[in-house]
């Protein structure tokens, strides 16, 4: 399982989840990227996390390094096995 930073707080999450599984109080919660909110987020230390529900927008989101997790519908449990190298370079 590949893990990411969880923002400034020196603990390392999955970089996929499902919803739920994180603790989002203490997050950014984004349904899409959104550049203004990323680089505040970033600059705050604040972690941040996108909703995602396929796996096009699961690396959209994951080749942003501000992003911490990408959590993924319940309903979608499938998501968590994605093959992340080989869905970038083939």
């Amino acid at each position: 399982m590949r893990e990411r930073w969880w923002g400034a707080s020196g603990r390392r999450v999955p970089e996929i989840a499902l919803e739920g599984a994180l603790p989002m109080d203490e997050a950014l919660v984004l349904e899409e990227l959104d550049e203004d909110e990323l680089r505040r987020a970033h600059e705050a230390g604040t972690p941040v996390v996108v909703r995602a529900d396929s796996p096009d927008a699961i690396l959209h989101a994951l080749a942003r390094p501000e992003v911490a997790a990408v959590v993924v519908p319940a309903a979608k449990p499938e998501l968590l096995d994605l093959d992340l190298t080989k869905l970038t370079y083939g």
